[in-house]
């Protein structure tokens, strides 16, 4: 594997990292804000204006970012979205970390916000077209990877803040970000443009110069060639063509079966979920350095499979573990299971979760789409995610109150059973095929 391409691939992952480290360092600095603020009411209510406006803020603008960063990805290119995106996340810290009122407060954290959605569509995209068709899952991968790593080092980094800093720490937790941001901004100066982005753009000689760089022995001519015959008279096209139906449906399904799996309800609500299983001393260290060090292993793990036994083989890896972890849990609410079985079940779901869905979901959705509608086509799935993600995890207390942990996880295992025969009959092995041939091949299906 060309080094040069393993350098880019890493640079753009980072926008992985910034997106775990920003989703995360909230919950250092959260309780001190609501305290703070507590005079503020949305509703009638500080606690809605807490979770809104103060919380909530940055996912308004991840589910915004997912829904408009095709169009920035496809005009303006992977490249100069992601200069972007490392800029939003700059501006989004500094202003968070200086604000002293919770509405600018909210202002600054949305527009953070926007970088991770967006980071969600331009950086898998910019990585699944620079790389071979045998190295495309890993290197993908390494995205879902620095997300994992962000989550763990904004855990440490609230930590040691927390100790050693006493007035205004919260600024601090947030406002740190500013640094790797900007870090992350200018190392992404020095990648090359995405040479798929550039062919459809019809400009062929600035592709022809990094295609060369990417692969020195390959044939450019060839490759540009090969990329237009698919791409000719196409920019005009539109992804919700009928002939795209199929890819769509293959994006939604993934991204829909990765949050129905509970998986936010398992992060966001460790605490609550083990309180209900009268583990309540245990959560604190279960529910952050556990969690998180066992996602980094399990990660790691699926990044080595995923070019070698390929992504349906991950996927029903994965689907099973999600299965009998979440029967386990169902039954030790319904059962009243004393001891170990809520936490050992969720480690085998956090470890499921990582290897499966974790490690495919970014990889899967960069694929599937033609270059000239990739972004965009990018953006349905990850909206779709993104949607979920802030419609599930908002459930969970009303959920729990009104029908019980036990059904409700039961609800998620039955999800789970349903993308597990999703997956054997529908999903496509994309596996050390190239984008084009899967093109090809996707289009004759649908």
């Amino acid at each position: 594997m060309n080094n040069k391409i393993i350098v880019w691939s890493i640079t753009v992952a980072l926008a992985g990292f910034l997106f775990g480290f920003d989703t995360i360092v909230i919950s250092g600095a959260e309780q001190t804000l609501q305290k703070m603020w507590g005079s503020y009411e949305l509703f009638g209510s500080n606690d809605y204006f807490h979770g809104y406006i103060v919380v909530g803020s940055a996912l308004f603008g991840t589910i915004f970012g997912a829904l408009l960063g095709g169009y920035p990805t496809s005009m303006i290119g992977r490249k100069n979205t992601l200069i972007w995106i490392g800029i939003l996340y700059t501006i989004s810290a500094i202003g968070s970390g200086l604000a002293n009122d919770p509405w600018v407060f909210g202002v600054f954290r949305f527009i953070g916000g926007l970088g991770v959605g967006a980071s969600t569509i331009a950086a898998p995209a910019y990585i699944s077209e620079i790389a071979s068709a045998k190295n495309r899952g890993k290197l993908v991968a390494t995205y879902q990877f620095n997300i994992v790593f962000g989550i763990l080092v904004a855990f440490v980094s609230n930590y040691l803040i927390s100790i050693y800093i006493e007035n205004n720490s919260w600024r601090w937790m947030i406002g740190i970000e500013a640094v790797p941001a900007f870090i992350y901004t200018i190392m992404v100066f020095m990648v090359p443009k995405s040479p798929r982005w550039l062919i459809i753009k019809n400009r062929t000689e600035e592709a022809r110069k990094i295609i060369k760089l990417i692969n020195p022995d390959s044939n450019p001519d060839e490759v540009i060639a090969n990329i237009l015959a698919l791409d000719k008279s196409k920019p005009k096209e539109s992804v919700f063509q009928k002939k795209y139906q199929h890819i769509i449906l293959l994006a939604f399904a993934i991204a829909l079966f990765n949050q129905f799996s509970g998986i936010n309800a398992f992060l966001y609500y460790s605490k609550r979920i083990f309180v209900e299983a009268g583990l309540a001393d245990q959560a604190a260290l279960l529910g952050s350095i556990g969690i998180g060090v066992a996602n980094l292993i399990f990660t790691l793990l699926g990044m080595y499979f995923i070019d070698r036994i390929g992504r349906k083989k991950l996927m029903i890896i994965g689907s099973i573990g999600y299965i009998i972890s979440l029967l386990f849990v169902s039954l030790a609410f319904f059962y009243n299971w004393s001891g170990m079985v809520v936490p050992i079940s969720l480690f085998v779901f956090i470890g499921a979760h990582a290897i499966g869905q974790g490690s495919v979901i970014w990889v899967f959705i960069s694929e599937i789409f033609p270059n000239h509608v990739r972004s965009y086509g990018q953006s349905i799935g990850t909206s779709t995610h993104w949607v979920l993600a802030f419609i599930i995890p908002a459930s969970v207390p009303l959920l729990i109150a009104n029908i019980g942990a036990g059904a409700m996880f039961m609800i998620f295992a039955v999800m789970m059973i349903f993308q597990l025969i999703w997956v054997i009959y529908v999903m496509p092995e994309t596996k050390g095929i190239t984008l084009e041939e899967l093109e090809k091949q996707l289009i004759d299906e649908s």
